[in-house]
Formats: structure tokens, sequence, C-alpha cells
């Protein structure tokens, strides 16, 4: 095996220019995550040079296997500044693992996922060789996390040769996930023909559907807007009685969204609200979004008496869907609506989720001259929401322009005292 896999890789050279599990939690690689200011170890790495990687390694980890530090977190911590640094602790952790000649295969697989994470493939095709070489049997798990690292590095070519080298063994064939991390691929990167192909090929081995591929399969449709194939595959997840995730939700409302279908949109939305199933604030922000380009502020009326009915869902959507219609209300000027829309989203213990929509209400008050309303309108802002510079600002440049200098004044008074001068 490790002669084919020299070959491969052999091969592979001359012909080009994650979603595995984890395996056990419980193995030294994902331990403990901290960030880097109360990690001592990843500030003494990033503080010496390349050529005293490992021998502070050395010296600082005495006991490697029952370290309770976050390779993964190191490693990830240190790539974006310094990808060789991060090379040269997994060479150091491949090395600690042939020394004490270690014979676990998914200390192997979890050092090859640490190769994804650089995409680094020649160094996980070493970790597999020497793997191989002190005895340790490859099994399925090792192959998928090698797949997965030549994917996330675009090495097609690699990855379809482990798969056949898979599928001509005996005791580490293609498994459930394996197809699933293909899946995944192709979803990212939009080739969806290649990615439907390997869900058939999926089914076509007798392995299982489950919500993983679903969601790589439905966010894949939808982001190449192929929403016929997208309604298709969320009907096949139905029948098979998975419950879908809100990933996969937020998903599918974004491509009716994106088709400007409204009628469908509301529909699927109140489907999953009957359902009980979760409704997240992408979901509210893009039905919301399309309300306001339709200028449909009377559905979204009707909208919001009915998530506050039957299901309740979380504050933050609650609040999006008030925000919403008061923006719309702003901007179309009308204050009456405004005021009202105001009244009852504090009423229900809600405020403003964003700077921008507090500024479009003062942009239709200093637009119909409404001064002693806007005033109002602040004063009751003031137990529930904290104006930034950037609404200070705004409020300065109205006043000026209306020549209230004493409103001005006050303006920049309160500004100063918030720090924000």
């Amino acid at each position: 095996m490790a002669l084919a896999i020299r070959v491969l890789w052999t091969v592979r050279k001359s012909c080009i220019g994650k979603l595995h599990p984890l395996p056990n939690s419980q193995h030294f690689f994902y331990c403990k995550h901290s960030n880097s200011n109360s990690n001592p170890l990843l500030l003494k790495l990033l503080q010496v040079p390349n050529s005293r990687i490992k021998t502070t390694l050395d010296h600082e980890v005495s006991s490697f296997q029952s370290s309770q530090l976050s390779w993964e977190f190191i490693v990830t911590s240190l790539s974006p500044s310094s990808s060789q640094k991060a090379r040269l602790v997994l060479e150091w952790i491949l090395e600690k693992l042939l020394k004490e000649n270690e014979k676990d295969h998914n200390l192997f697989s979890e050092l090859i996922f640490l190769c994804e994470k650089l995409k680094n493939v020649p160094l996980g095709m070493r970790v597999f060789t020497s793997m191989e070489a002190i005895g340790v049997k490859p099994t399925s798990l090792v192959f998928n996390s090698l797949i997965s690292a030549c994917l996330s590095s675009h090495d097609i070519v690699t990855a379809y040769s482990l798969f056949e080298i898979m599928e001509s063994s005996e005791s580490y064939k293609p498994d459930f996930h394996t197809y699933n991390i293909f899946i995944s691929a192709f979803s990212k990167s939009g080739n969806v023909d290649a990615m439907l192909a390997w869900y058939s090929a999926k089914k076509a081995a007798g392995l299982g559907s489950d919500l993983q591929m679903f969601e790589s399969l439905v966010s894949g449709c939808v982001n190449s807007r192929n929403f016929e194939i997208a309604d298709r595959i969320f009907e096949e997840m139905m029948i098979s009685e998975i419950i879908p995730s809100v990933s996969i939700l937020e998903s599918m409302l974004k491509g009716l969204c994106k088709q400007k279908s409204l009628g469908r949109a509301e529909e699927f939305f109140k489907f999953v609200l009957d359902a009980g199933w979760e409704i997240n604030e992408n979901m509210a922000e893009e039905l919301v979004a399309l309300y306001h380009e339709k200028g449909q502020v009377e559905k979204m009326e009707e909208l919001l008496e009915t998530i506050t009915k039957p299901c309740p869902v979380s504050t933050v959507v609650l609040s999006r869907i008030h925000c919403g219609i008061i923006r719309m209300y702003a901007m179309l000027d009308r204050l009456d609506d405004v005021e009202f829309a105001v009244g009852r989203m504090l009423k229900q213990g809600l405020s403003f989720t964003s700077a921008d929509d507090v500024e479009k209400v003062i942009c239709s008050y200093f637009r119909r001259e409404a001064y002693d309303r806007l005033d109002i309108f602040l004063e009751c802002l003031k137990s529930c929401y904290v104006l930034t510079k950037s609404t200070y600002d705004l409020l300065v440049s109205g006043y000026r322009r209306a020549s209230l200098h004493e409103k001005v004044d006050s303006v920049m008074e309160n500004m100063n005292s918030e720090g924000l001068a």
C-alpha cells in the first residue's frame, strides 16, 4: 500500500502543474480551546524563530498524549502569519508519533486533518506513508482525512485516485462519509453536476441519506441558482423523514427570495413556523428585504401578527420584523405609522437592532420638519438604545441645516458626555 501511495503521489505531481467527523474528541489534537493571550505555548511559538520551533516544543511539551493543548487551535493560529511555523509544528507531531511508535490510526487521521487545515497535501501524504511504514494499517477514516485534505487544496486528481484505491480494497472501502466529503467539496465549489453525480453514486452504493449530505446538496443548488433541483432534494429529504436543519431552511428561503417569489417565500416561512422549526435572524432578514423590494408593508404587518400568535420565535427575529416594518414606514414618511410601530415594539420589550434603522426614522422626521416629534422619539430611545456616533453626526447635520443651533449644542454636549465627540 505504501508503494501504491508513493506511485499515486508521483502521478499526481506529473498531472497537476471536511467534512469528516473527529473520531475521538478526547485525543490530544482537540482537547481544549483557548485564545492566544492565555496560551503560553502559542505565544512562545509566535516569538521564536523557525529554527527553534521544534526545540521549543520538545522543551515545553513533556507529556505528549496527556497534554491538554489544542493542537488544532495552535496550528490554525500560527498559519495566518506563519504557515512555515504551522508546518513545523505538524512535522514535530509526526516525529513524536513515529518516535513513540504510536499505533493509534485515529491520531494519524487527525494529523492529516490538520494538514488539510494548512492545505498541505504533501505533508498529508507523508503522514500516510509514515504511518504505514511503522505497521499501522490504514482505515476508511484515514483515507477520508487524506481525501478531504486533497479536495480542500483543489487536488481532485489525487482525491479521485485515493477513492479508487479504497474501492479496490477489502478493509477500507468507501463509506458513508467518503461520499459526503466529495458532495460537500463540489457543493462549495459550485459544481452542481459533480455534486449530484456523487449523490447518485452514494445511493447506488446502498449508503443512506443524512442531514449533513442534504445541507451540502441544498446549499449547493441554491447558491448556483438551481432552484428546481433544490426543491426536489428538499422533497426527498422530507420523504426520508429527516428533519431539516436551520441551515437547510435558510438556504431554501434564500432561494425563494432570490426568485422574487414573495407568495412562495411567505408560504415556506409559515410552513416552518407551523412545523415548530427554528427561524433565525438571517431568514427574517431575507424575507424582510423581499417585502421591502416589493413595497409590501401591509404584508409585513400580517406576518408580524402571524408569528406572535401560534408559534413564538426568538426576540432577535421579532426585532428584525418590527424594525423592517418601521424602516419601511420611515422610508414612506408615514410618521403616524412609524410612531405606532415603534411604540408597539418598545412595549414588547424589544428595541432597534441597527443604527441604520434608527437613522432612517430620524431622516423621516427631518424631511417632514417634525422636530418636536423627533425629540419625543429620541426620549423614548434613551432607556433601551444607545446612539452611535454616526447617529449623533446625523442629528448634528440635520439640526444645522434647519438652523436649530440650540439643538446642535445639545447634541454635541451629549456626544461629549458619551465620549464620541
